[in-house]
């Protein structure tokens, strides 16, 4: 999967990567947007750093960008991409999400 993240293509978990580090950098640009991540994950501004060297970190970036549709198209506009390559990328770092039962 091809995607454009800060002006640059990029492919695969490399480009999966790059957007869930912008995405964390869009949510860190307001303070009301960071507050709101740390609040549901549970971190806090003395464990983020350790945080996001978790192997799963940055998929949860994405998740939490994609659950928000507000926010999801408001990163998607700033960054030039289509919100449904948020969940490409999410899917590059983790797989697909698990389907649920009927």
């Amino acid at each position: 999967m091809a995607q454009r993240v800060n002006g640059k293509l990029s492919t695969g978990r490399e480009g999966a990567e790059s957007m869930a580090i912008a995405a964390l950098g869009f949510l860190a640009a307001e303070p009301e947007r960071l507050a709101r991540f740390l609040a549901l994950s549970g971190l806090g501004p003395h464990n983020l750093r350790q945080a996001a060297t978790s192997p799963g970190f940055l998929a949860a970036v994405l998740d939490h960008l994609a659950a928000d549709e507000r926010l999801l198209v408001a990163f998607a506009a700033t960054e030039g991409v289509d919100p449904g390559a948020v969940a490409g990328a999410r899917d590059a770092l983790s797989g697909p999400p698990a389907e649920s039962s009927p």
